[in-house]
């Protein structure tokens, strides 16, 4: 092998990049669990709720406290956390909903509201049509107008969009085909609205590394918040229409007088609440005070506090802003401010004060009296004059355009224009405050408070002194709408507890090393010294695959661990293929280097190595392209584990036995355990294939009649309905709490089952799932609260709701389908499967040049995807785990599909080489292929399943049904690949030869 400096540089260097990414996410853990510590000492009954805000506080307090130092570089726990690997939600817990913007309501907006019969009608025509199709809900409302108005009424009539508003875009004269077009494009300008608005306010929630993202033009929109656990307040977040408002402002001075008598108020209110808390953090010891302004000393009683604790009141010259607060102390101070007793005090003139946040904290200048002072993130606090109503003098509807400027110093700035109802009420606003200050506020966050040097008409701009062109674009694009241009409704959500999450990480890990030693141990057992280099090749390939997935912020699902495990299994099987090669040469009496150099050759092992990486990675990208969510993860991790694996088998692995060789070190690649395995073997494969396609026909002939019979368990993903995983802290019989709960979830008793252990049940409903009213997911919700109420004891409907860690009984998942989605996502995964045969066929035929080959490696993955179905239709009913068919199932499938055309390459290719340069494929030559890779067929298959059986055994309860699929997958696909993809493309050669 030539280069081999540059390739132990590279390999050399990589390493080391990839452990240095990953220590982000130890030192990330490190301070998390400190934190968790922190929180347990200061709550004594484990409530969630009040251990999160615990947590937070803690990570608050070192969020740009220097934490690392390696001496080159030295990094505060936010810097950290930006850097350390991204889990999914099914590992950390969190939410990941699919928001769908109703082009329904933004039609009725641009309309003005009409009452047009026909466009009424169209609408209610397009609901219901919507409920049994995939096409997007514009191209259904104009199909069924058409219908209806038959060409007596144009969608350009003043009655319904020839209004004034469009009256610039739309005329009578335009067809319905340019008006359709004009409401497409006014369609998507609303959506990208909704989308800016969004990503607003997520980006205000807190969480670390949200996602955000479109789906295509049909106006649903993936939301993703690793990590949130008040789950209540992201929905409120996510669904409630935002609100521009302009409101007159009170200044410092008029407000400050009201502060000092609420910060006497406060001391009273406090006095009982002064604890003492405790924190030890074995890395840090000595600056913890510093940390939280709090003395670790448990023998010391806290300072007493007061509003003026959290609150620096602006005793500057005259300003809009009344106050700043540490960005960690907002969530007191409004607590305080809120408190009855304290807005009592408020003056006559200051009686309906509304106190709002700036959008936007800032670090304060180091000056000479904060030299050595810690800065915090401030931002600052502002008190608008609201009344009875809580209602703007102007709302965010009278902005006709806004954009992205540049003042006359080059600062971004914001300008924006008023239609002329606008206009008014901004020139009677300014001329009525000039000399005052006038609040430009969104979704209650004040984005500006200027003084008003004058009368303005309907041009103005919005200016700050640190704003950003980027801002200023995303302010003006929000700005241009005001508020969500209609609702936004989540139509599929996802739910982890965190404390489901925790589990998953800790069964997660115990199968995943489990998994390694099982390979480690096999590897060795067979191979000899062999065996130890490939498992060294095995170590890195790991390391390097983390290390990738850490570089670019990759995130890492359960589904994902699975997938790093299945490239274990693949990578394992690229040394299986090499060493088999070498120990032929051997055999056939070659000396030891020149066997090497033949299993590593083109002509010897790296052929089928690639072709068999390239069948599996071209499932992996299907499934990444048409996958979501956790899917996306497994794909990712398979794709990124084939380039790995190839690399570190081919070349890493090749490095230690190049070494041994110029070392005149014995490699027998056996061992005395496997010395005489697979030797001298000739069975006549062939022979048997009437017995084979007898026994197929057979199993699958059963798995149909059992499909058609009693059919498949579908998930909620794909026929819609909610699910949820509830945790009691007894033993729950599941018939029992069936009927429980069929008075509360409708007429048809909802689908439990238990999950994992006997106290753990998995509820499925699809009670109230067609209604579209954003309180229904609520009051389902409490219907299921109400059900179980007999077994939860005195668990309350706060602490049973989904969020927070769990002390006892509660929901630990939730997942939400609505009709409309679960049908686009069936079609979706009906797509990857078939997508995925073609492209294989398609490979398969350009690389072996046959029909022959390519028909035998489709029947044969037919096969395989046939078996594994009939098999989840006849056990779904008596698996003491789930057995649905879903998202998950799918992948399993194409992960099937994948691990099938490795195997059946494998032997293709090695039938190839035998029959290159004759004129037919003969029996004989085509059994010879077929005994010559058995070897490497069983142990390939028998190291893979015995990592999927780690997981399956010791991986958490939501992941054994797809490992099931997995396993049942691998077992049929190596059945295949010598009964059924052989000998089909044998019997098809002898078709093909004689035409």
């Amino acid at each position: 092998m030539q280069n081999k400096g540059l390739i132990k540089l590279f390999a050399i260097l990589f390493g080391l990049v990839s452990i240095y990414q990953l220590s982000f996410t130890f030192f990330a853990n490190k301070v998390e669990d400190s934190a968790k510590e922190y929180a347990k000492a200061n709550v004594s009954d484990n409530n969630g709720r009040a251990l999160a805000r615990f947590e937070r506080k803690y990570l608050d307090s070192v969020a740009n406290k220097e934490v690392v130092n390696l001496g080159f570089a030295k990094y505060s726990y936010n810097d950290i956390k930006d850097k350390e690997m991204n889990l999914g939600l099914d590992l950390k817990g969190g939410i990941n909903a699919i928001l769908q913007v109703s082009v329904k309501d933004i039609l009725i907006g641009l309309s003005n509201d009409s009452q047009n019969t026909t466009f009424r009608q169209a609408l209610a025509n397009a609901d219901e049509a919507q409920k049994d199709s995939q096409e997007n809900y514009l191209d259904l409302f104009y199909s069924e107008f058409e219908k209806l108005s038959n060409g007596s009424t144009k969608l350009s009539d003043p009655s319904i969009f020839g209004t004034k508003a469009l009256r610039d875009k739309i005329d009578f004269n335009k067809t319905n085909e340019q008006v359709k077009s004009t409401l497409q494009e006014e369609i998507n300008t609303s959506i990208n609205t909704a989308f800016e608005v969004l990503r607003s306010r997520i980006d205000k929630f807190g969480v670390v590394q949200p996602s955000i993202q479109r789906i295509g033009t049909s106006g649903r929109i993936q939301v993703e918040l690793p990590g949130a656990k008040d789950i209540e307040r992201v929905e409120k977040l996510l669904q409630s229409t935002a609100e521009l408002q302009f409101w007159e402002v009170y200044t410092n001075a008029d407000v400050v007088p009201y502060f000092e008598q609420a910060n006497l108020k406060s001391i009273e209110l406090l006095k009982d609440n002064s604890t003492t808390e405790t924190v030890k953090d074995s890395t840090k010891t000595d600056s913890i005070d510093d940390l939280l302004g709090e003395s670790a000393d448990s023998t010391k009683v806290a300072d007493q506090k007061m509003l003026f604790t959290y609150l620096q009141p602006n005793l500057s010259q005259v300003s809009s802003v009344v106050g700043y607060a540490k960005v960690s102390d907002t969530a007191k101070v409004n607590s305080l401010l809120r408190n009855k007793e304290v807005r009592a005090l408020l003056p006559a003139n200051l009686r309906y004060a509304k106190f709002l946040w700036d959008y936007k904290p800032f670090t304060p200048q180091r000056n000479a009296q904060s030299e050595d002072a810690e800065l915090f993130e401030m931002i600052s606090l502002y008190a608008v004059k609201s009344n009875r109503n809580d209602q703007a003098p102007i709302q965010g509807d009278v902005i006709a355009d806004a954009k992205q400027d540049y003042d006359e110093v080059s600062k971004p700035i914001v300008s924006m224009m008023m239609n002329s109802e606008g206009t008014k009420k901004w020139s009677k606003l300014t001329g009525e405050n000039i000399g005052k200050f006038v609040a430009i506020v969104l979704d209650d966050y004040v984005y500006t408070a200027p003084v008003i040097n004058q009368q303005l008409g309907s041009n103005s701009s919005i200016s700050g002194g640190s704003m950003t062109v980027t801002e200023a674009q995303d302010i003006a694009t929000v700005l241009k709408a005001g508020k969500l241009p209609a609702p936004a409704r989540i139509i599929q959500s996802e739910i982890v507890g965190p404390s489901l999450g925790q589990e998953s990480i800790d069964a997660s890990m115990w199968s995943f090393a489990l998994a390694i030693l099982l390979v480690l141990g096999w590897m060795f057992l067979y191979y000899g010294r062999a065996g130890l280099y490939a498992n060294v090749a095995l170590v890195v390939n790991i390391l390097f695959i983390f290390g990738i997935l850490a570089s670019f912020n990759s995130v890492l699902t359960l589904p994902g661990i699975a997938g790093i495990i299945l490239t274990i299994g693949m990578s394992v099987d690229a040394n299986v293929i090499i060493f088999e090669r070498i120990k032929e040469a051997l055999n056939g009496g070659k000396n030891l280097a020149d066997s090497v150099d033949e299993g590593f050759s083109i002509k010897g092992a790296l052929s089928a190595i690639i072709d068999a990486n390239i069948t599996t990675l071209l499932t992996g990208i299907i499934l990444y392209v048409f996958g979501t969510g956790p899917i996306k993860g497994f794909a990712l991790t398979l794709m990124i584990g084939i380039a790995t694996s190839l690399f570190t088998a081919v070349f890493i692995t090749r490095l230690f036995i190049d070494g041994a060789v110029e070392k005149g070190t014995a490699l027998p690649f056996n061992t005395g355990f496997s010395k005489n395995w697979f030797k001298n073997i000739n069975i006549e494969f062939l022979q048997k294939r009437k017995l084979a396609y007898i026994v197929s026909g057979f199993f699958i002939a059963v798995g149909l009649v059992s499909m058609i019979t009693l059919g498949l368990k579908q998930g909620v993903d794909f026929k819609g309905g909610r699910s949820y995983v509830v945790r009691f802290d007894q033993p729950m019989k599941a018939n029992e709490v069936a009927a429980s709960l069929k008075s509360f979830l409708g007429e048809n008793a909802p689908e439990v089952k238990t999950f994992g252990s006997d106290n753990q049940l998995k509820i499925t409903t699809a009670f109230k799932i067609d209604e579209e009213n954003k309180e229904v997911d609520n009051e389902v919700q409490t219907a299921l609260y109400n059900g179980l109420k007999p077994y939860l004891g005195t668990t309350s409907y706060e602490d049973f709701k989904p969020g927070f860690e769990k002390a006892g009984n509660g929901i630990m998942s939730y997942m939400k389908v609505e009709p409309t989605i679960a049908d686009d996502i069936k079609q979706a995964a009906l797509w990857a499967v078939l997508g995925s045969l073609i492209v294989v066929f398609l490979y398969i035929l350009l690389r072996f040049r046959r029909m022959s080959y390519s028909i035998g490696a489709v029947v044969a993955v037919f096969h395989d995807v046939l078996v594994v179905l009939g098999v989840f239709s006849l056990l779904y009913k008596v698996m003491p785990f789930d057995m649905e068919i879903g998202q998950s199932f799918i992948a399993a499938i194409l992960t099937v599909v994948g691990y099938s055309l490795n195997d059946t390459v494998v032997i293709f290719d090695r039938i190839r080489e035998f029959t290159e340069g004759k004129s037919s494929i003969t029996a004989n030559l085509v059994n010879k292929a077929l005994n010559s890779t058995l070897g490497r067929t069983i142990n390939t298959s028998l190291t893979t399943l015995l990592v999927m059986l780690a997981i399956f055994f010791f991986g958490g309860d939501s992941i054994k049904g797809f490992m099931f699929a997995l396993i049942i997958g691998v077992a049929v696909g190596t059945y295949s690949s010598l009964f059924v993809a052989t000998p089909i493309m044998f019997d098809a050669s002898k078709k093909e030869d004689k035409k």
